[in-house]
Order: structure tokens, then sequence, then C-alpha cells
């Protein structure tokens, strides 16, 4: 129960890495808020979780709407106490050829992706720096390192979270806040088995084939699961990461090293 007694926030928490992450803090004793735009997939983690034991409380949130953030903090720290920790896990994905990116797919996917993550952080390192100190983990990519083709958006997105987190972590480690960056590989969620078939037709695959492809490819020879990300955000909340800030950790199976 390392995280007993702290407070954390997961925004994409109804789903995926978000989930896991939720489920996985709330098992070391944290209390933990499911922020997500989808509020009954936010409500039945948190059910989940009450009926294993923990303490959550589930809110509607649109990461776009600083003002619905801004509420949420006033409010966690109204019936919780100080936010210490923050993770930034909502965001969006589409895989399409450059010249079917709309401007609006576009301005979408850098409005939840990044400008999302940014007006989190207002709302977190405020709290942060009343409390003399805490801790925030945004979620990049491997795609945040390597572009790639028919992904121009959500490549852009998560190299600026990289960006993002790299500033961050230099303006406010000396008033004991760390902000680091997670960057998964493949790790099959509901994300990716929406877009499975856009990727496929990007390789000329067969749909049912695509997670084999990435298997072929990554040196550990499998997929990352979503404990593989969420093992990795908890050692970067804990004390165990105390004197790292500003990094941006691969977590791909060695798909890409640097």
């Amino acid at each position: 129960m390392k995280f007993s007694g702290k407070t954390a926030v997961i925004t994409g928490g109804g789903s995926g890495i978000g989930r896991g992450t939720c489920l996985k803090l709330a098992g070391e004793g944290a209390k933990v808020i499911v922020a997500d735009i989808n509020e009954a997939a936010a409500n039945q983690v948190a059910k989940e979780i009450k009926e294993k034991g923990g303490t959550a409380r589930a809110f509607k949130l649109d990461v776009t709407n600083y003002a619905e953030i801004e509420k949420l903090g006033n409010q966690v720290k109204k019936d919780f106490g100080f936010i210490d920790f923050w993770i930034n896990d909502a965001g969006v994905s589409k895989i399409l050829p450059f010249f079917e990116h709309t401007e609006e797919i576009w301005d979408q996917t850098i409005a939840v992706n990044l400008k999302g993550q940014f007006l989190c952080c207002k709302v977190a390192i405020a709290q942060m720096l009343e409390n003399g100190g805490g801790n925030i983990v945004n979620m990049s990519s491997q795609s945040g390192k390597v572009g790639t083709s028919n992904y121009q958006a959500y490549c852009a997105s998560k190299f600026g979270v990289i960006g993002l987190t790299q500033s961050l972590s230099k303006e406010f480690a000396g008033k004991g806040i760390r902000v680091n960056a997670v960057c998964p590989g493949v790790v099959y969620t509901s994300m990716w088995e929406k877009q499975e078939a856009d990727y496929a037709a990007k390789r000329n695959l067969d749909p049912h084939k695509v997670m084999d492809y990435f298997k072929d490819k990554i040196p550990a020879n499998r997929i990352g699961t979503v404990n593989d990300v969420t093992n990795t955000i908890t050692f970067l909340l804990s004390n165990e990461s105390s004197y790292i800030t500003g990094q941006a950790i691969n977590v791909n199976g060695g798909d890409i090293m640097f």
C-alpha cells in the first residue's frame, strides 16, 4: 500500500491504460479520481474499485475545457485533500493518409492529446505548489519519438507532450514537483481495436494479422500489456524514482531505444 493517503487524478480513466492505472493505484492504497469524457465508463471503473474495498470517485471531464478541469480540481481538494498525483492519459488517435487528415481531425487530436495535458498540468501544479510537491505522469507514445506515416496529428501531439514534460520538469523540479512521460509501444486496448483496420489498410495486411505483424518486429517478441505500462507509471510516482524527472520512458519491448 505504498500510496496510502495519496490522492490521484487519472484522465482517460474509463478505459485502456487509464483504467488499468486507476485499478493499479487504488490497489496501492491511493484515493482515485476516475476522470473521463465517457461518464458511464468512469462510473464503472470507480464502482469496480469500491467493490474491491478501495476509494474512488468518477467525474465526467472534457480535458479541452479548462473550466471543467478547474472545477474538478477544486472539488477533489475539498473532498479528498490536495492532489498528489496527476496522470494525463486521455487521448484520441486516427490512422489516415495525410490528405485524409482533415483540419478537424488535426484540431481535435492536438486539443485532446496536447492542449488537454497542458490545461490539466495548470490545475495539478497549482495545487502541488500549494502543497509543497507532487508528481505528474504524461502519456506520450513511441510515436512521440519516431514519426510514422498516416499518423501526422497523433505524432505531432505526442512529440509535443515530451516537450511539455521537459519544460515543466525544468521549471518545477526545485519546487518538489516531478514531471515525466511514458512512451508505450503497441499495447492492445480499445483504442487499437478501433484503428486496427486502418493500420491494416496502411500496410496492406489482413486486419486479423496486424498484431502478429507488430509481434514479429518487436525484439521482445510480444505485444505490450496494460500492466507493462501501469507498472512503469507506478514506479515513476513512487519514491524509488525520486531522482527521475523530465524523462520520456519507453515501454515497448525494445522496438525503439532512444
